[in-house]
C-alpha cells in the first residue's frame, strides 16, 4: 500500500495531478479542497494517499491531511460508493461541511453534490452517522468559515486577487456548499 508521497508537483489537470518522486510521476486523483491548495508547478507536495487496485487498474487517490483520506476511505465502506463519487462528494463539500450536514441530516445539501442522488444521499447519512465528531450547534460558524476560505482559495488560485476573492466569498449565503460558491463568486466578480 503507498501511504505517503512527497515529490514534485508537474502537472495540475483537475482533478488528476502528476507527482514526481525520486525519477517516477505518479498520476493521482485528488479532491477539488486539496486542488485548490496545491502550491504552484514544480513545487514541493506531500500527500496521504489511497490505492485502489482493481481488475484493470490501480489508481491513486491523494489527500492534503490524513483526515481528508479517513473520510475517503469511511465513504467506500457504504455500499454503492465507489472512489470517483467518494471523490465527488470530498470536492462538493468540505470535510466540516460533511459532518455538519451528516450531523444535521441534511439530506438536501448532499443532492447538490454531482452524482448523489436522494437515495444515495440517504445512505450516506445513514452510513455515516456518528463517524465525525461535530456538535451541530458549535460547528455551523465554523462550517461557514471554512467554505468561504476554501472559495476564497479556489478563487486567488485562477487568480483573483485577495481583495476580489474575499468580497465574493463575503456575498454568498452562508449555507452554500464549496462548488456552488465557486460558481455563484465567479458569476458576481464577472458582474463587478
Amino acid at each position: 500500500m503507498i501511504g505517503r508521497l512527497t515529490g514534485i508537483l508537474l502537472e495540475k489537470n483537475p482533478p488528476q495531478i502528476l507527482l514526481e518522486v525520486q525519477g517516477v510521476a505518479y498520476e493521482v486523483d485528488v479532491p477539488m479542497s486539496t486542488f485548490y491548495n496545491l502550491p504552484v508547478i514544480n513545487e514541493r507536495v506531500v500527500l496521504h494517499t489511497h490505492l485502489v487496485v482493481r481488475e484493470d487498474a490501480h489508481l491513486l487517490y491523494g489527500f492534503a491531511s490524513d483526515d481528508e483520506r479517513v473520510a475517503f476511505r469511511q465513504l467506500l465502506k457504504i455500499s454503492g460508493v465507489g472512489p470517483k463519487l467518494a471523490l465527488s462528494v470530498l470536492s462538493g463539500l468540505s470535510l466540516n461541511d460533511l459532518a455538519v450536514a451528516v450531523a444535521s441530516k441534511e439530506a438536501g445539501r448532499l443532492t447538490k453534490i454531482p452524482g448523489v442522488g436522494k437515495k444515495t444521499a440517504e445512505r450516506l447519512l445513514l452510513e455515516l452517522q456518528g463517524k465525525f465528531n461535530v456538535t451541530v450547534s458549535g460547528s455551523t460558524s465554523r462550517a461557514v468559515s471554512t467554505q468561504s476560505g476554501d472559495v476564497v482559495n479556489a478563487l486567488l488560485a485562477l487568480g483573483y486577487n485577495a481583495k476580489e476573492a474575499e468580497w465574493a466569498a463575503r456575498q454568498l449565503p452562508a449555507d452554500t456548499n464549496v462548488s456552488d460558491g465557486i460558481r455563484q463568486a465567479l458569476k458576481l466578480l464577472s458582474r463587478a
